[in-house]
């Protein structure tokens, strides 16, 4: 049964992020679309039995930085004739195709018959180490020790786009 989950979740994730996030002009549509993406991998992370991983995705992506895209896509209040035209061509079928080959080598890599990819093999982590993985605790440590200076540029950037985007709409307003 968890297997018909993760495939249903997966195929889910995959049409958001591929087709919908992809396909819409409209950026909010777009950005619904991939909320719709964030979702499925929380799922996924559910069948992990990453639940703090779940939630963390929930709030904080698909709840808080959406949101927060949405107001300054909203903000920044494109017409439809300033969108353009649909925009297809050899570049996004070149992308589509490059994606499903890119998929195909990692599945291949990751279930081969050799053995376990050396880094990928849980089996080979201290009962210590397996006990603590993924806690909140230990996601705390990483991100607020060795995870902090990324932690913060992360939200220098977002601080920089939003920014940006409200001087590019004030000009307009």
């Amino acid at each position: 049964m968890e297997l018909v989950f993760f495939y249903i979740l997966a195929a889910g994730a995959l049409l958001g992020a591929l087709l919908l996030v992809c396909y819409f002009r409209n950026p909010v549509y777009g950005a619904i679309s991939l909320i719709f993406t964030l979702l499925n991998l929380s799922g996924l992370f559910v069948l992990l039995d990453a639940h703090f991983l779940a939630a963390i995705q929930v709030m904080v992506y698909a709840g808080a930085i959406m949101v927060l895209f949405l107001f300054v896509t909203m903000l920044l209040n494109l017409q439809e004739d300033e969108l353009g035209g649909p925009r297809y061509g050899a570049g996004k079928l070149l992308a589509v195709v490059g994606v499903a080959f890119l998929t195909w080598q990692l599945a291949v890599v990751l279930m081969r018959d050799s053995g376990p990819v050396p880094g990928f093999d849980v089996k080979t982590l201290p009962a210590a180490q397996m006990e603590t993985f993924g806690t909140v605790e230990q996601v705390g440590r990483l991100l607020f020790g060795d995870f902090l200076v990324p932690f913060e540029l992360t939200s220098v950037l977002i601080l920089a786009a939003i920014v940006a985007s409200v001087v590019i709409a004030k000009k307009r307003i």
